[in-house]
C-alpha cells in the first residue's frame, strides 16, 4: 500500500473543484455575452428562460459582464402596459471593438464593429485595376482607417483587427501564399499590416470570401444556417464554406478555392496560369469579354451600369447576364453536390445581377446537381452585399471575446 498526505490530496480536490467552477463560469458568461451578441438586448427573465440558468446567477454573469465593460442594463425605451418596465440587459458595443479592412482587386475598405454587430463606421474607395505593391495597398487602407479609428468613442476597447483578402491567404499568420487578381506571390500580408498599423492588438488575416461567408453565417439573411456556401463574384470568383457552424480553412487554410476549379478544360487562360477555372467562365471579366468591353473601371461601377442597361432590355446585355448565369449555376451545382449546404448566398457583384442571372442559375442546378442535396437547398442574393467580408472579418475576431469574454479586459487599451 502507498501512503497518502490526505491534507495534499483535499488541497487537489479543492482545486480541481476551483478550475471547475471557473470554467464552468467562463462558459456561462460566454452563453450570455453570445446570445445577447447575436440576437440584441434581452431582460433578466429572458435570459433565464434562454439559458436555463437561475436568476441570482444571471445577475452576477451580468455583473460580471458589466465590470468588464461588454454589457449594460438600462431601462427600455419605451414602456406598454401596467407595472414598471423590467431593465434590459445589451451589449456595450465599444467594449470591444474591431479594426476590419478589406484588400480587394479594385477597391478597398474599413470599418470599426463593435459588439452587437454596430458599426461605428464604414468607408470604401474604388479605384482603377492597377497591380500594386502590398505595402502601397496596406498603406492606403491604412489612410482610409485612421479617422474612423479616431472617432470611436472615448474609451472603446479595441481588441483586434480583421483583415480579408482576395487570395489563397494562411490565417495562422496571414501569408498570402498567391492573389493572382492582385498580382502578389508569397506575401507576408498579417506582418505587414502588423507593422503599418502598429496598433498593439491581435491581427487576424483571411480570404475574403472565407469572411464573407463568415458574414452571412453571422449577420446575414440566412444568419445561423450551419451549412452555407459562399460565393463572391467580382473581378475573379471567390467562394467560402461553413461546415456546422465553421468556416472550412483546410489543413493550411487554403481551403474553398473553387474560382479555380476546371469547369472548361479547352476554355480560357486563368490568372492563376491554369486553364479553364471557373472565374474565366463566370466572372465579371468574362461578362465584359461576352459582351466586348475593355475597361479597368472598378468592378462594382460596371456591375451598375450593366445592370442598368438590362433593366432598359438591352438584349445583348441580357444574353450575355444569362450565360454568365449558366456558368454561374455550373458552379453552384457542383458546390451543392460536395458540400450538400442549406443555402448558397451569391454575393459580391453576383447579389446585384442575381434578378438576371437567376433563372438561368436555377435551371443549370435542377439539370447538374443531384436530386436529393438540390431539393433542400436555397440560392440567394447577398443581404449584406459588398460589406459581407469587412463585416465577417469583424466577427471573427469578436467570436474570440465572446467565447471568452476575460479576453477583453487583458486586451484593453
Amino acid at each position: 500500500m502507498v501512503a497518502t498526505n490526505s491534507t495534499e490530496d483535499a488541497g487537489s480536490v479543492r482545486s480541481a473543484r476551483g478550475i471547475a467552477a471557473d470554467g464552468l463560469r467562463r462558459h456561462n458568461l460566454a452563453v450570455i455575452l453570445r446570445q445577447l451578441h447575436m440576437h440584441g438586448a434581452h431582460s433578466r427573465s429572458q435570459l433565464t428562460s434562454l439559458t436555463g440558468l437561475n436568476r441570482s446567477t444571471i445577475g452576477d454573469l451580468i455583473g460580471q459582464l458589466a465590470s468588464l465593460g461588454l454589457a449594460e442594463e438600462v431601462q427600455p425605451r419605451s414602456v406598454t402596459g401596467p407595472g414598471r418596465p423590467s431593465p434590459v440587459v445589451s451589449t456595450n458595443p465599444a467594449g470591444a471593438v474591431v479594426l476590419a479592412l478589406e484588400l480587394d482587386v479594385d477597391s478597398i475598405a474599413a470599418a470599426t464593429i463593435g459588439l452587437g454587430g454596430h458599426v461605428f463606421g464604414l468607408t470604401r474607395a474604388t479605384r482603377p485595376r492597377a497591380h500594386r505593391s502590398p505595402q502601397e495597398v496596406v498603406r492606403d487602407v491604412r489612410d482610409l482607417a485612421m479617422p474612423l479609428l479616431d472617432r470611436l468613442p472615448a474609451g472603446h476597447n479595441l481588441v483586434g483587427v480583421g483583415a480579408g483578402v482576395a487570395g489563397v491567404t494562411r490565417r495562422s499568420d496571414g501569408f498570402v501564399h498567391i492573389a493572382p487578381n492582385l498580382g502578389w506571390k508569397d506575401v507576408p500580408l498579417g506582418d505587414i499590416v502588423r507593422a503599418e498599423l502598429d496598433l498593439g492588438v491581435s491581427i487576424m488575416v483571411a480570404n475574403e470570401a472565407d469572411a464573407g461567408a463568415f458574414g452571412e453565417y453571422r449577420r446575414g439573411e440566412s444568419a445561423g444556417a450551419r451549412n452555407l456556401v459562399y460565393i463572391s463574384g467580382d473581378v475573379g470568383i471567390g467562394v467560402g464554406v461553413v461546415v456546422n457552424g465553421d468556416v472550412l480553412r483546410g489543413q493550411a487554410g487554403y481551403a474553398g478555392e473553387a474560382g479555380h476549379m476546371t469547369v472548361n478544360p479547352t476554355g480560357h487562360a486563368c490568372r492563376c496560369g491554369s486553364i479553364g477555372c471557373w472565374e474565366t467562365e463566370a466572372g465579371v471579366a468574362a461578362l465584359l469579354r461576352r459582351l466586348s468591353l475593355d475597361t479597368d473601371s472598378p468592378s462594382a461601377d460596371i456591375v451598375s451600369e450593366i445592370v442598368t442597361q438590362a433593366a432598359t432590355g438591352n438584349r445583348k446585355t441580357i444574353d450575355a447576364l444569362e450565360e454568365l448565369g449558366g456558368w454561374v449555376g455550373v458552379g453552384v451545382a457542383n458546390l451543392v453536390n460536395i458540400f450538400n449546404p442549406e443555402v448558397v448566398v451569391l454575393g459580391g457583384g453576383y447579389h446585384k445581377l442575381y434578378p438576371f442571372l437567376e433563372a438561368a442559375v436555377l435551371a443549370q442546378l435542377e439539370s447538374r446537381a443531384l436530386a436529393a442535396p438540390a431539393s433542400i437547398v436555397e440560392v440567394a442574393p447577398s443581404r449584406l452585399g459588398q460589406d459581407a467580408p469587412l463585416i465577417g472579418a469583424a466577427e471573427a475576431v469578436l467570436s474570440r471575446i465572446v467565447e471568452n469574454p476575460a479576453e477583453a479586459k487583458a486586451n484593453a487599451q
